[in-house]
């Protein structure tokens, strides 16, 4: 499934552990404080537990969403974006 995961995060060193959780879940880092990327659900369940554990209720915030590909590809981007087809599915192989 693709994901979006958003935070708003007050410490810093929390921030920091949470940008690199999502990086080591093979997320790609679309802004500062928005991941996007492809996971199946045992790495989305396993993501969601580590995050939840990673903020303070009482200040942070931090949104999982799942998108399908259909709507992926209806996203509208503006300006500096991302590429829509570097998060896919699809298994690339790049040959020499």
């Amino acid at each position: 499934m693709i994901v979006w995961v958003m935070y708003d995060i007050k410490k810093d060193r929390s921030r920091t552990k949470i940008a690199k959780m999502c990086q080591q879940a093979g997320l790609y880092r679309v802004q500062y404080s928005v991941f996007l990327g492809t996971l199946d659900k045992n790495q989305f369940d396993s993501l969601h537990l580590q995050l939840e554990e990673m903020i303070d209720v009482e200040k942070d915030s931090l949104y999982i969403f799942p998108m399908s590909k259909d709507e992926l590809q209806q996203t509208v981007l503006l300006g500096q974006a991302f590429d829509k087809d570097f998060v896919t599915d699809e298994v690339r192989s790049l040959f020499f």
